[in-house]
């Protein structure tokens, strides 16, 4: 079916055509007469299903319908992430090319005042995270009173990330006529409980059984040792030539030390997590889009925000201690139809984490045999400095002495420390 039989108007055709699209994705052809109708939508479609173009085509065709009047937004987008906002605000603004309505994005981490000026020239669709557009409410830089279309997207994320009060609060300053579109990956009790609350007599919509991994995914695992995974992936992105590779770390140090070590490896790489500047990240996630930075190194904060088209490669570096973020991780790949490729370096400790995350997948994933790859001749504790023994630091036992590269000026270790791979989790 193609995007035409779905009532949208010429001038979004225009703008998907631009794009490459001809048919629309499941959760799209589902929902974009619906939204078009004006009812409420409880959707369940995981990362990747398209569901972004789902709700901003049908909002942008019902918005300019009618001339604004005023300064205040008609449509709110709500999102759990500054990655994930500031991408929705791009499908609007280019599904909305050829639409005279206007857009802005709010989210943390930069300066307020710019958004102010925004808000200010007034606004038919508003991107937002829920804390910084609580602080437009504070400084009365924003009117919430004349929403027509409120959509929560990813909202089973917001819950987890502990927005719900914020939600509430931002809920409790709309207009209680409105249209409700709540997007979320998985149906938890909470979900429901806010579901409930929120939409009335709402269009069920389901594109993606709870918890599974996008069907055009290729997972594998490899069985790896923790102080060898740096020399596999090195030799993964080398010899398969791969050009965009999405790698996932446990921690915000761990993806910034690997994103290093992949720098002197001769491999462009950055690191994005919660700790970098919102201009740092934004840099990073740029610089990955346009093919200077090959490899991305993220935490987990990026595996519901990120949307990158036609990512080849994920690689779960670490395995997540929740079993269905490994889904959320994997589905950055294999988005829209497209074909992806999801590997996981698993050591030994990790087995466990693998068996959960199996159990959720109701599937095993397939080990593959490792090729033959150069291992660095460098001790692994050669890359934790702070961890090098103190060259006067006893002996161990075995009487191993400390290497004889350690820092005379570091600290010593505490001795009832044990030592660390190069790999480990603080």
């Amino acid at each position: 079916m193609p995007f035409s039989k779905l009532g949208l108007q010429a001038e979004l055709l225009r703008a998907i055509g631009a794009q490459g699209y001809s048919s629309p994705t499941p959760i799209q052809t589902q929902a974009i007469p619906v939204v078009l109708a004006g009812r409420d939508v409880l959707a369940g479609a995981q990362t990747g299903t398209g569901k972004t173009a789902a709700f901003t085509l049908p909002l942008l065709q019902r918005l300019n319908g009618k001339p604004r009047t005023g300064k205040a937004p008609r449509a709110l987008v709500l999102t759990p992430t500054r990655e994930l906002a500031a991408q929705v605000a791009e499908s609007v603004q280019t599904y909305g090319a050829h639409l005279s309505l206007r857009s802005t994005v709010v989210f943390g981490g930069v300066s307020i005042n710019p958004q102010k000026d925004a808000l200010n020239r007034g606004v038919d669709v508003l991107v937002a995270t829920p804390g910084r557009l609580l602080d437009h409410v504070g400084q009365r830089s924003v009117d919430l009173s004349r929403i027509e279309i409120l959509v929560l997207d990813e909202a089973d994320r917001m819950l987890d990330m502990g927005f719900i009060n914020d939600i509430r609060k931002l809920l409790a300053l709309l207009p209680k006529q409105r249209q409700n579109l709540l997007f979320s990956a998985t149906y938890t009790d909470d979900i429901k409980r806010l579901a409930d609350g929120l939409l009335r007599n709402p269009a069920l919509i389901e594109v993606a059984r709870r918890n599974t991994a996008a069907e055009t995914v290729s997972q594998v695992v490899y069985r790896v040792q923790k102080e060898h995974k740096r020399d596999l992936l090195i030799h993964l992105v080398k010899e398969g030539q791969w050009q965009q590779v999405l790698v996932f770390t446990r921690t915000k140090h761990g993806a910034n030390r690997l994103a290093e070590q992949l720098g002197r490896a001769g491999i462009e790489s950055a690191a994005i997590h919660g700790n970098k500047s919102q201009g740092a990240r934004t840099k990073a996630l740029a610089g990955f889009k346009d093919g200077s930075v090959r490899v991305l190194v993220a935490t987990d904060i990026a595996a519901r925000g990120l949307d990158i088209d036609r990512l080849p490669h994920v690689v779960n570096y670490e395995l997540p201690n929740v079993p269905e973020d490994y889904v959320h991780r994997i589905g950055r790949t294999g988005r829209a139809g497209e074909e992806g490729a999801a590997l996981s370096l698993v050591e030994g400790e990790e087995f466990k984490l693998l068996k959960d995350i199996q159990r959720v997948l109701k599937r095993d994933i397939p080990v593959a045999e490792l090729p033959d790859f150069p291992v660095s001749a460098k001790q692994p504790e050669e890359s934790r400095p702070q961890q090098v023994r103190h060259r006067h630091a006893p002996r161990r036992a075995g009487g191993n002495a400390a290497p004889a590269h350690a820092d005379p000026h570091r600290k010593p270790r505490p001795h009832n420390r044990p030592r660390r791979a190069a790999g480990d989790v603080r």
